[in-house]
């Protein structure tokens, strides 16, 4: 069953349930209204007539033999000449009638009293008058009428309320429809498809998030296709070379110098280290990155490897400075996988950096509350040449580089800042980078204290 037939049968039981609910309700007060107000009182009466049928009964020996002779009883017909007197057996077998009234609206709109000798019911007797015979009328009238009415008004009130359910059920789910056949589209291979969003609802919001995940499918599968061609290209270029190279050491036919190997060297040794890039990064992003974790003095593990970089920032007289938080700012993590990360940050923070700039790493600690949790969080800024904006979204995606920002300084492969990215996220931590044209790039790393 659809989530609109759902929702329009669950407003349906509500608005039956409800109406027949008002209903009996209110004819059992009617009812009880009708049953408990004494308009004409014929109490006196009906008592009068249960005295002398009683009187008779026990006078004429327990027994209703010839009651219909009985002198006081034509008395007492003879002075109310407009009453109507039914007298049944407590088994309801009729033993005395009188009066011009049928028995039919005497059981009907009568009064009815019980006759009692002692403790013992010896009889049923009906009591009827014009006058109390309307009033009788008209409570079943107001009675009969007051059901009417209340069963119309509960028909018309359900039947339009189930119209309003249908219609609100329906347009509470047309969003979800129109998501449907987007939904299929997508599970077609349609990737990148958006959906309407109609509302500003949970459904609305539904549609929204849709239409992220969409977006995110297709920039991941174009990742994904650029991964490959990016792997090839940067594979099928040193792979040429060292083709190249043999062929023409083969052809030649001569030994070959030592020294003429070096550059085969270094083109194995890049491949050998971007397959150990592209590996280290896969596990990363697979979420199976072996990790060592322990308390690690991050000041004193950015000076290491400031220490590593100095002979690089000294060539380019470029100052490295370290600033922030006293003392000994722990955080939870790895120190070789955080060595790598900063590392890399350092050694492209240089490399991008002009001569005489220079290099600003500031390391800062927030406790979290009651002293547990918290972070701990690294900042590292140059004065460099900087980088556009519209590199910014991607500049820790595979192989990305910006090299129209960077042309003079040239660039890596393009992995290390997507490894520190998927290495800082394995940690529980976040990276962040700002830049400007001009006015340098400025990481931000946060990690979990320890």
């Amino acid at each position: 069953m659809s989530v609109g037939r759902k929702l329009f049968a669950a407003m349906a039981s509500i608005i039956v349930a409800m109406s027949v609910l008002f209903v009996l309700v209110t004819l059992f007060v009617v009812q009880g209204i009708l049953e408990h107000v004494q308009i004409i009182d014929r109490s006196e009466q009906t008592r009068e007539w249960s005295r002398l049928f009683a009187a008779y009964y026990e006078q004429n020996g327990e027994s209703w033999d010839g009651v219909g002779q009985s002198e006081a009883v034509n008395e007492m017909i003879r002075r109310n000449p407009t009453v109507t007197i039914l007298l049944l057996s407590p088994d309801g077998r009729k033993l005395f009638g009188a009066g011009d009234a049928v028995d039919e609206a005497v059981y009907r709109l009568g009064i009815r009293a019980d006759v009692e000798a002692g403790a013992e019911t010896i009889g049923l007797l009906y009591y009827h008058d014009p006058e109390a015979a309307s009033v009788s009328i008209m409570r079943i009238g107001i009675s009969h009428s007051v059901t009417f009415l209340l069963l119309v008004g509960a028909i018309v009130i359900a039947g339009v309320s189930l119209i309003v359910a249908y219609l609100v059920s329906k347009r509470l789910t047309a969003p979800l429809r129109q998501l449907i056949p987007v939904l299929d589209r997508l599970g077609k291979g349609e990737l990148g498809i958006q959906a309407r969003v109609a509302a500003k609802d949970e459904f609305g919001t539904v549609a929204e998030s849709f239409n992220a995940m969409s977006g995110q499918l297709l920039r991941t599968e174009q990742a994904r296709r650029n991964l490959v061609a990016d792997v090839a290209h940067e594979l099928r270029t040193p792979l040429t070379i060292i083709r190249g190279k043999l062929d023409l050491f083969q052809q030649r036919g001569e030994p070959v110098e030592p020294e003429r190997l070096l550059p085969l060297q270094d083109d194995l040794i890049r491949l050998t280290r971007m397959v150990d890039e592209l590996h280290q990064l896969s596990l990363a992003e697979a979420r199976k990155l072996p990790l060592e974790r322990n308390p690690t003095n991050m000041r004193a593990l950015l000076e290491r490897i400031a220490e590593r970089i100095a002979p690089d920032a000294e060539a380019k007289r470029i100052k490295v400075a370290i600033d922030g938080t006293d003392g000994q700012p722990l955080a939870d993590v790895d120190p070789n996988r955080m060595t790598q990360v900063f590392l890399n940050l350092l050694v492209n923070a240089v490399r991008y950096t002009p001569e005489g700039g220079k290099v600003r790493i500031v390391v800062e600690e927030q406790p979290g509350r009651n002293g547990k949790g918290g972070q701990v969080t690294i900042v590292i800024a140059d004065n460099g040449i900087g980088i556009e904006s519209k590199h910014l979204p991607f500049l820790f995606d595979r192989f990305y580089r910006a090299e129209e920002a960077r042309t003079r300084y040239g660039g890596g492969m393009g992995l290390g800042l997507a490894i520190a990215k998927e290495f800082v996220s394995a940690h529980g931590g976040s990276i962040e980078a700002a830049s400007a044209p001009g006015l340098g790039t400025t990481f931000t790393v946060t990690l979990p204290r320890a």
